[in-house]
């Protein structure tokens, strides 16, 4: 597990790799912080039934342990090549302003690079996400699996030249995610 402290003023928080009981916390958050149609957008579709990119998964806590900070990393494809899709990043609203949503997104980026990836798309607001190098200009020959205003579709090379001329829809790639419930769980069990 990974943590970096991060102070401001009086203010600390700590970012780490997202863990098996932060769930809840997590869902709660990104319920309150994108609403209810957060399941409706062209993302869910490539992240739905999916888990995220192995050790790309983080969540920000504050001096009392509370989830105040999350985003995640998928691994998705197109034009026969891998790409991350980050998202959704979500900062609780009595912690905006600390420069949380950033400290996430950079820390995402450097571990990203630091395992090798090529590239990280996302659909997000390009004033905000240009800080960290993100942009729309390779991105227009992508395609999204529902309806995105391409001037959202943003991506970043993290390998030089990564995204030049990639052209199809997006994919999902990464390992599925199974529900199992009690009943398998006690068939297994029993099996064993």
């Amino acid at each position: 597990m990974t943590s970096d402290l991060m102070s401001f003023s009086e203010k600390s928080f700590v970012v780490e790799d997202e863990a098996e009981g932060d769930r809840l916390a997590r869902e709660a958050l990104l319920d309150c912080a994108m609403g209810p149609g957060r399941r409706r957008k062209s993302s869910e579709k490539l992240r739905n039934g999916r888990l995220p990119s192995s050790g790309l998964a983080f969540v920000v806590r504050n001096g009392t342990g509370q989830v105040i900070g999350t985003v995640r990393l998928w691994d998705v494809a197109a034009g026969g090549r891998s790409l991350l899709l980050l998202g959704p990043l979500a900062v609780d609203a009595s912690s905006e302003g600390k420069g949380i949503g950033s400290v996430l997104m950079r820390h995402a980026i450097t571990r990203a690079k630091e395992q090798g990836h090529g590239a990280i798309i996302l659909v997000g607001d390009a004033p905000y996400y240009q800080r960290f190098g993100f942009s729309a200009g390779k991105t227009g020959s992508l395609m999204m699996p529902g309806p995105v205003e391409r001037d959202r579709l943003l991506g970043v090379d993290l390998k030089p030249g990564y995204l030049d001329g990639l052209a199809g829809l997006l994919v999902a790639s990464g390992r599925r995610w199974l529900r199992r419930n009690n009943r398998d769980n006690a068939r297994e069990l029993q099996a064993a």
